[in-house]
């Protein structure tokens, strides 16, 4: 990416990069698109391609959407190179953060959407995106008329899921979440016939079914991590007895929210004291 840059637009100068993350790896978090992300941030301002939006006195700054999208697909060339033939959609969101809608390709913003608590486990279990991908298409390749129909399902949950989000904020009822978690688990159950589940996220779903909770995997598959769709009402017992079980199959759990900003541009003073500690040692 770094020659590829410096050829087009300039030599980007000498310097020194170094990456830190908190996103555990071949976990289905997006990680390798986080990384392309913000290189290809970072190069691009480097060598003058992109504006560096940071004003006096700012601890953070976005890039304008023109700029974001070129960033976006240098860093999709980055994932290529790692996965082979990604969808964008990692790091599309990597770059313009929220919530989008893939289809065929394309990649929609989703304007107005709920912000949802979820709890995101890691079951530990390595995996790789490019062999999952490879085995669906070879599914799909060897029995088109069985595995096309279950895509198809799987569609209209996407559709029906953005059916729902995008009426949430207007009408925050608590009657949306049953069905969003209905939707979870008929896509779980798809996503284990098109081959990428796996018994660690079989079991991440028993686990969490004991104590009413739904899930369902996240990113790729065959391990890695799964989500768990946390109601505003869902007692704080209820969760804390949940990350109880799940650490105790050797899972490791983080309650967060769905939705964030995209690529940020940040000044030194808004980092964290581990993150200061870190650069200062390079």
């Amino acid at each position: 990416m770094c020659l590829a840059i410096s050829a087009k637009y300039g030599d980007v100068p000498s310097v020194d990069i170094l990456v830190w993350s908190e996103l555990p790896t071949g976990a289905g978090l997006g990680s390798s698109a986080a990384y392309a992300v913000c290189l290809a941030a970072a190069l691009l301002t480097a060598c003058g391609a992109i504006s560096c939006p940071l004003k006096d006195g700012e601890s953070t700054a976005r890039w304008t959407e023109e700029e974001l999208t070129l960033i976006n697909s240098w860093a999709f060339q980055g994932e290529r190179v790692i996965h082979g033939n990604p969808s964008g959609v990692d790091n599309a969101v990597g770059t313009w953060g929220g919530a989008l809608r893939y289809q065929s390709g394309k990649i929609t913003p989703l304007k107005r959407v709920p912000t949802l608590r979820i709890l995101l486990t890691n079951t530990k279990v390595p995996r790789s995106t490019k062999v999952l991908v490879a085995g669906v298409k070879e599914k799909i390749l060897k029995f088109p008329a069985i595995m096309n129909p279950v895509l198809d399902s799987i569609d209209a949950i996407s559709q029906e899921c953005q059916s729902v989000l995008e009426a949430m904020p207007a009408n925050p009822s608590p009657e949306y979440y049953p069905v969003l978690e209905e939707l979870f688990d008929i896509n779980q159950h798809h996503l284990n016939v098109i081959g990428v589940g796996h018994p660690s996220l079989d079991r991440l779903c028993r686990v969490t079914a004991s104590h009413g909770l739904h899930s369902k995997l996240t990113g790729a598959g065959g391990g890695g991590c799964g989500i768990t769709l946390l109601r505003p009402d869902t007692s704080p017992l209820a969760v804390e007895a949940a990350k109880r079980d799940l650490c105790a199959c050797g899972f490791e759990c983080w309650e967060t929210n769905i939705g964030a900003p995209g690529v940020t541009l940040h000044s030194s003073s808004s980092l964290s004291s581990q993150v200061l500690q870190v650069l200062s040692q390079s």
